[in-house]
C-alpha cells in the first residue's frame, strides 16, 4: 500500500467537504409554450446510478415524497395535475417496512398551465429526497423561476380555466432576522442582551479556546512517534552523523538545531496546507457530517490494523531516494533541510497513522488553525531529541537499545486508535439518529478493546509482528501498563447499567441513549424550544436553555463534570424547565423555512439549522456549550455560561437566574 497517510487524510477530508454538497439528483428545469396561451413547466431529474427518487404519492410514515411548491403564479393558472413521464417502480422497502414507489435514471415532471395576462411569472421549488440501498440524503429543494410574454392571453376568460386547477400554495415572504413571523409563532425568539455576573465573566474569560488541547494532544502524539521502530533507531545515527561531519562541537550543535527546525517547518506547512485548503467553515462542517465521520472511522481502523502488523502504509521508495540524492548534491542549510525531509518520508510507515489520526482530530475541532497548531506540537516533540542529544552527546549512551519493545508501542497505539475510531462513528450515529452505537454498545466495544489491550501487555497473547518472545517473563513497565488497562476496563463495566463515567464523558455517547439505567432518572428535558417555552408558561418556572451538539466534546465534558453532579442536577430538576437544543441535529423539518441573514436568504432544512439560527439570532452566539436562564417570555435572567468545569460557578449562574 504505497500511499501516504498524508495524501489519504487530505483526500478523505476533501471527500467530506464535497459530501456537504453531494446531491445524487440533478435537475434541469424549462418551460415550453404549446400555443399562444398554454404552456408546460417541465422539471427533469437525472438520478445517479444506484440512487432513486421517490414518487409524489407515498403512504404516511415513510420517506418524504417528491412535491412541487408553487410560490408565485402571476398571470397564470395551473391546469390539471403534475404528471410524470414514467411510471414509478414499486417495491417493498425493508427499511420503512412498506411498499414504496420511486424512479431511477431519469424522469420529467410536467405541469400544464394557461396564461391569463400579457406578462406572466412562475416561481417555485421542487422538494425531494433520494435514497440508495444504504443511506438517504437530507430533504432538499430545487428552486425554479420562469417569466415571459403572451400578448393574446388578455382575451382568456377566467371561466375557461378548468375546474380541476391545482390550488396555489402561497408562501409567506422570507422574514428578516428582526421579523420572525414566517419562522416562529411567538415573541420568545426576540433578541436579548446578556446578563452576566462577575463570576460568569471570570469563567468566560478563563474558558479554554481548545488550541492548547490540540497542541498538547499532538505533542503527546509526537512523543509516542519517537518510540516507534521507524524513528527511535534514527536518533543516535543522525546525531552521530552531525558530530562526526562537523569540525567543531558548536557546528554540530548548530546543524542539529537546524535539522530539528526543518522538521518543524515541514510538519507546520502540512498543517497550514490543510487549514488553507478547507478553511474554518468547512472544517467545522466535518464535525457532524455523517460521511466525513464514517470516513474518519474507517481511516482510524485502517491505521490500527496497520499498527497490528497486517501491512505497512508507506510512501513510495522513490521519494526517499530523491530526497536523499538531493541532500547529497546540496550543501549547507539546504542539505540539512533535505535530510529532515528524508527522515519524514522514511519514518512515515510509523508516523503516518499517528499524523493522520491527529489531523483528523484537529480538523474535527472546527478551528481554522487547529491542524497547523497540532502539527506544530507534533513536530516540536519529534525534533526535541535531535537538538538535546547534539547538546549532550553523552546521553546517547544511556538510550535504550532498539528491540521488540518498539513493536509493542505500535500495537498499543493500534488499540488506542481502534478505541478512538468509535468516537467518530458515534458522532454520525447521534446526529442522524441511527441508534447503531448507543451508549451500552459503545461501552461494550471499549471494554473488549481495553480488556484485550491489558491481556496483550501481560503477555497472554501476541501478534505475528511481535516475533518470538525474547524472555519468558513480562517486564515491570508492561505489567503496570497492563494493570492500568485492565483497571480502566473494570471502571467501564458499571457504565453498562447507567453509571455516569464522568472521566470518559467527552467520548462516550450521552446517557439518554442507554436503554437500561440503574443509577436514577435523567433530567426531563424538551428538545423543542417552543414546546419548552409553553411548558414554562404553564408551570410558572424559569427555563434552563442548553445549546449543545452531538459532536461537541466540551458539551460532553460539561455533562459529566458539572451537569451530572447531584447538587446541580437536583437544582435544575426542581426549579427549571430544561430545554436542550442540538445544533447539529440532522432530522429534517416538516417543511424548510427561509430567513434573511447577513443580506441573503438562508434555508433552514433541519432542526439543527433551526436551533443554530435561534442561537445566532437571539443570543448573537454560535459556540457550544452555551447555557442561559430565561423567563417564560424569553427574556434573559442569567448568563450566558460557556465551557467551564466549575461547579460552584455554575450553581451561582443558576441561582442568579432564580433570584
Amino acid at each position: 500500500m504505497k500511499r501516504t497517510i498524508f495524501l489519504l487524510t487530505l483526500v478523505a477530508v476533501c471527500l467530506c467537504v464535497q459530501a456537504q454538497m453531494f446531491n445524487p439528483v440533478h435537475w434541469k428545469n424549462s418551460v415550453k409554450m404549446t400555443d399562444d396561451t398554454h404552456g408546460v413547466v417541465m422539471l427533469t431529474a437525472t438520478i445517479d446510478q444506484g440512487w432513486h427518487l421517490y414518487d409524489t404519492q407515498l403512504p404516511d410514515g415513510g420517506p418524504i415524497p417528491t412535491s412541487v411548491e408553487w410560490k408565485t403564479l402571476d398571470g397564470v393558472k395551473l391546469e390539471g395535475k403534475l404528471t410524470p413521464s414514467a411510471k414509478p417502480h414499486e417495491e417493498m422497502d425493508n427499511t420503512f417496512e412498506m411498499k414504496l414507489r420511486w424512479w431511477t435514471g431519469k424522469v420529467t415532471l410536467s405541469q400544464r398551465f394557461v396564461v391569463t395576462a400579457e406578462k406572466y411569472n412562475i416561481n417555485g421549488a421542487v422538494r425531494y429526497m433520494a435514497c440508495n440501498d444504504e443511506t438517504c440524503t437530507s430533504p432538499s429543494a430545487e428552486n425554479f423561476s420562469f417569466s415571459g410574454n403572451a400578448p393574446k392571453a388578455a382575451a382568456v376568460k377566467e371561466e375557461l380555466v378548468k375546474e380541476d386547477t391545482v390550488p396555489v400554495v402561497q408562501e409567506e415572504p422570507a422574514a428578516a432576522p428582526d421579523s420572525l413571523d414566517a419562522v416562529v409563532p411567538s415573541d420568545t425568539w426576540a433578541p436579548v442582551s446578556a446578563v452576566v455576573s462577575k463570576a460568569e465573566e471570570a469563567a468566560s474569560a478563563t474558558s479554554p479556546t481548545g488550541w492548547w488541547r490540540i497542541f498538547a494532544l499532538c505533542f503527546l502524539g509526537g512523543l509516542l512517534a519517537l518510540l516507534t521502530p521507524c524513528v527511535w533507531p534514527i536518533i543516535p545515527m543522525t546525531v552521530s552523523f552531525f558530530l562526526k561531519k562537523s569540525g567543531s562541537r558548536a557546528q554540530s550543535i548548530r546543524d542539529a538545531v537546524i535539522y530539528g527546525l526543518s522538521i518543524i517547518v515541514i510538519y507546520v506547512v502540512l498543517g497550514l496546507a490543510v487549514s488553507a485548503i478547507f478553511g474554518a467553515n468547512a472544517l467545522n462542517a466535518l464535525a457532524t457530517n455523517a460521511i466525513c465521520n464514517i470516513v474518519f472511522f474507517a481511516l482510524l481502523v485502517l491505521f490500527a490494523v496497520s499498527f497490528f502488523g497486517a501491512f505497512e502504509i508507506k510512501l513510495p521508495d522513490s521519494w526517499s531516494s530523491k530526497m536523499d540524492s538531493a541532500a547529497e548534491r546540496t550543501t549547507g542549510l539546504l542539505s540539512i533541510f533535505f535530510m529532515a525531509f528524508t527522515l519524514v518520508i522514511v519514518s512515515f510507515s510509523c508516523t503516518g497513522p499517528i499524523i493522520g489520526t491527529l489531523l483528523v482530530e484537529a480538523a474535527s475541532q472546527g478551528s481554522s488553525m487547529g491542524p497547523a497548531i497540532g502539527m506544530l506540537g507534533f513536530a516540536i516533540a519529534l525534533a526535541i531529541p535531535f537538538s538535546l542529544f547534539a547538546l549532550f552527546p553523552s546521553w546517547l549512551k544511556k538510550l535504550p537499545r532498539s528491540g521488540g519493545w518498539m513493536n509493542t508501542v505500535k500495537v498499543v497505539l493500534g488499540f488506542l486508535e481502534l478505541a478512538l475510531s468509535l468516537k467518530f462513528l458515534s458522532v454520525a450515529d447521534l446526529a442522524y439518529g441511527w441508534h447503531i452505537l448507543d451508549r451500552e454498545t459503545f461501552l461494550a466495544l471499549w471494554i473488549a478493546i481495553f480488556g484485550l489491550l491489558g491481556l496483550y501487555l501481560l503477555g497472554i497473547f501476541r501478534f505475528e509482528s511481535d516475533g518470538e518472545p525474547t524472555s519468558s517473563g513480562v517486564g515491570v513497565t508492561r505489567f503496570f501498563m497492563g494493570l492500568i488497562s485492565l483497571a480502566f476496563t473494570a471502571y467501564l463495566i458499571p457504565g453498562l447499567w447507567g453509571a455516569p463515567l464522568r472521566t470518559t464523558s467527552a467520548f462516550v455517547p450521552p446517557l439518554y441513549t442507554q436503554d437500561f439505567n440503574l443509577y436514577g432518572e435523567e433530567l426531563t428535558q424538551y428538545d423543542d424550544y417552543d414546546k419548552g417555552m409553553e411548558a414554562a408558561a404553564r408551570q410558572g418556572k424559569p427555563v434552563f436553555l442548553d445549546f449543545s451538539g452531538y459532536g461537541c466534546v466540551n458539551c460532553r465534558k460539561m455533562d459529566g463534570a458539572v451537569l451530572d453532579k447531584d447538587e446541580v442536577k437536583s437544582l435544575i430538576k426542581e426549579k427549571f424547565i430544561t430545554i436542550q437544543l442540538m445544533v447539529d441535529d440532522k432530522k429534517a423539518l416538516p417543511q424548510s423555512r427561509y430567513v434573511q441573514e447577513n443580506g441573503k436568504q438562508v434555508e433552514l432544512a433541519t432542526y439543527g439549522d433551526l436551533w443554530s439560527y435561534l442561537q445566532r439570532h437571539k443570543f448573537a452566539s454560535n459556540s457550544q456549550p452555551y447555557y442561559v436562564i430565561l423567563n417564560e417570555k424569553g427574556e434573559m435572567l442569567s448568563g450566558p455560561f460557556a465551557y467551564k468545569e466549575d461547579v460552584p460557578a455554575f450553581l451561582q449562574f443558576l441561582n442568579a437566574g432564580l433570584q
